[in-house]
């Protein structure tokens, strides 16, 4: 984003004079006044509290949502000034689901889920209807074995079923992950198979649009390579005539006995769920987050951050790879109703999203910078063609959203609604970056850094900046920090991943100005990590695919991104062996070996073919020089010549920069 521009941080939104008074932050800051007596003048001193007084203020959330335990932390935190070894509440055991299931605000016959899906039709659960499911899949998965500590897996799409097996194998205390059907084989395996699970759930296929997609085949080669599996449950969602198979059961079968619902006490840092977060070496990273630290922090967020509580409707569109899957199900911790839908967003036309939030009455509608850039581009405009009367709130996240983006919302959607566009991470499933209620909305900025989130701008020496870019840092610890990574006893992964640059801090990845009155602006990824719709796709898993097709030697992808325009390209660069050609066949091959592996996320948009990969003398691919040059930056100033296993090798890119940006060069060296 050009922040010189005086119009693109116009303020578009204030909140009402009552604010303090109807909002679920307002209300937290006078129980806080009340019960510490501690007033708070306005944001700016409430966030300043919560990152100096950590003690403080997660002793406030944890009794302000009167977090349901079986006993009761011995002290807040241990060690606090030993990030990443700080302990969280010790003392304390607790359950997720437990504290999910109570639903505080909604009675037995209200509205818990509501569910839209392309494949079948609505399904809706009351609180009770909830809570029992989640009895019998609990009964089910005991029944199979599963016992605290034991991995569930799900290979299922943003439907009920997916909630409750979720609820279900925390109520035992067993670990869970999910894989969202789009993905292929190696994709899943490359996630499951690290964590051994003892339970799969599947489903057999679903719908996208016009298509059906079968997954049996791929289904049977997850189960073959998943050797320690000890039971195959399968959902019939695109036939639902179809039997499960030889050794497999059906999900009616999981849940055909009820009991009572229960719940294994559990330690604060129990693993809860696996996420991964794919890097630039290695397998995706099997991130571990916890039974107390993933409660309080959505239960902050999604109460303070986006006002929700009883009454409300919150849907955020995503599938059950992306970490707002997760954050979207906590939703009913707060008392809200979830909003679930499995399908193409654009399906029959980009209209889609908005009719289903009419439909169920959605009061907070989550979704993505990409999906409100081409709403607008295709001239879509909301308030003409739904009754979002209802709506009150309007989130985007997964990518940074250019100034026009809040006009089109304030102009398309409605003058009068909340809206944040927030910043987080798989790797601390939240965001810690978005709005508050109680602060205006200006074009083109986040508004604040989110409660307990000591976010910070560091520049090369260290030093915190104010008013320019730098590194983005975390100083303090949060709660739903990971307890570590899957399979990493002594931790060293962990804090390879996120404090071996900068030690004592956590490093994130991005690029942030941060104002002098506390808003932000994220200039995009500082690693080579690819971030396309708000899911990261790693570049080792991308190159082993596009690597294992005969015809290519080597590759290099890069993804480029500009805030201004909302732009967002991926470019594949193939080394082809002597003798090949980078023809149109080739090119289809390689999108169908991603689409078909990976997901169709990883389908580049531009695919080019260079004579050699730029490596360093031992052999590490150039990823951020590559990109650095692309955006237009000066190869002396990328990448020291000295470090260069071959010089020239840069060459090719500098070529297409100039052919790309207009100038006359004509690109000699790419697509020979």
């Amino acid at each position: 984003m050009n922040t010189g521009d005086k119009s693109a941080h116009e303020v578009l939104w204030n909140p009402p004079p009552d604010a303090r008074a109807r909002t679920r932050m307002g209300d937290f800051m006078q129980w806080v006044a009340r019960d510490r007596e501690a007033d708070f003048a306005d944001y700016a001193e409430l966030w300043r509290w919560s990152v100096d007084d950590l003690a403080g203020f997660w002793s406030a959330i944890w009794n302000y949502f009167d977090v349901p335990a079986y006993s009761q932390p011995t002290e807040i935190l241990a060690d606090a000034d030993r990030m990443p070894d700080t302990r969280w509440f010790p003392g304390a055991t607790l359950n997720y689901a437990q504290a999910v299931l109570r639903m505080p605000g909604l009675a037995d016959g209200d509205t818990a889920v509501i569910a839209h899906s392309q494949t079948r039709r609505p399904v809706h659960y009351t609180a009770a209807e909830l809570r029992e499911q989640v009895a019998r899949a609990r009964q089910g998965l005991f029944r199979l074995g599963v016992r605290r500590g034991d991995r569930v897996a799900a290979y299922m799409p943003n439907i009920p079923e997916t909630l409750v097996l979720l609820l279900a194998a925390a109520s035992l205390g067993a670990t869970f992950a999910s894989c969202p059907p789009e993905f292929g084989v190696r994709s899943v395996l490359d996630r499951l198979g690290q964590i051994d699970p003892k339970v799969l759930v599947v489903v057999d296929g679903y719908r996208y649009g016009r298509k059906s997609i079968d997954r049996s085949a791929e289904i049977r080669e997850i189960r073959t390579a998943l050797t320690g599996l000890g039971q195959l449950v399968v959902l019939p969602y695109l036939d639902p005539a179809a039997a499960p198979g030889p050794g497999a059961i059906s999900w009616d079968q999981l849940v055909a006995h009820s009991g009572e619902l229960t719940f294994e006490p559990v330690p604060f840092e129990h693993p809860l769920y696996v996420l991964y977060s794919s890097g630039t070496t290695g397998l995706p990273k099997p991130i571990v987050h916890g039974h107390g630290g993933i409660l309080l922090e959505h239960m902050k967020s999604l109460a303070l951050h986006h006002d929700l509580g009883p009454g409300d409707r919150f849907f955020w569109f995503t599938t059950t790879g992306w970490m707002m899957w997760n954050y979207l199900v906590s939703g009913l911790a707060v008392g809200s109703a979830v909003v679930m839908y499995d399908g193409d967003p654009a399906y029959p036309d980009p209209t889609r999203l908005w009719q289903l939030a009419s439909v169920s009455h959605t009061t907070y509608l989550g979704t993505s910078a990409p999906f409100l850039l081409a709403c607008r581009k295709v001239g879509v405009s909301p308030r003409a063609t739904a009754d979002l009367s209802a709506l009150r709130g309007l989130g985007s996240t997964g990518a940074p959203l250019p100034a026009e983006g809040y006009r089109w919302v304030y102009e398309h959607v409605a003058p009068d609604i909340y809206f944040a566009s927030i910043s987080g991470g798989t790797d601390l499933c939240t965001a810690f970056l978005g709005g508050a209620p109680l602060l205006p909305v200006r074009a083109g900025v986040m508004a604040c850094r989110a409660l307990g989130a000591a976010v910070h701008s560091i520049d090369e020496e260290g030093w915190q900046t104010i008013g320019r870019e730098g590194e983005l840092v975390i100083g303090k610890p949060m709660p739903s920090m990971p307890i570590g990574f899957w399979d990493d006893a002594d931790r060293s992964r962990y804090r390879s991943a996120y404090f071996a640059a900068i030690p004592g801090l956590w490093r994130h990845g991005d690029w942030i100005t941060i104002a002098a009155d506390g808003s932000c602006v994220i200039g995009g990824r500082s690693d080579a990590t690819l971030n396309r719709g708000g899911v990261r796709l790693g570049t080792a898993e991308f190159y082993s695919a596009v690597e294992s097709l005969p015809e290519i030697r080597d590759s290099l992808v890069i993804h480029l991104s500009d805030n201004d325009s909302g732009a967002d390209e991926l470019l594949l660069f193939v080394v082809l062996d002597d003798g090949r050609f980078l023809d149109a066949r080739l090119r289809e091959r390689i999108a169908a070996r991603l689409r078909d592996e990976l997901s169709p996320r990883h389908v580049p948009d531009e695919i080019h073919c260079v004579r050699e990969v730029p490596r360093t003398l031992s052999g590490k691919k150039l990823e951020v020089p590559v990109k650095r040059i692309l955006r237009g930056e000066l190869p002396e100033t990328v990448a020291a010549p000295g470090v260069l296993a071959d010089p020239e090798a840069l060459a090719p890119f500098i070529e297409l920069h100039a052919h790309r940006s207009g100038a006359s060069a004509v690109v000699a060296a790419i697509d020979s």
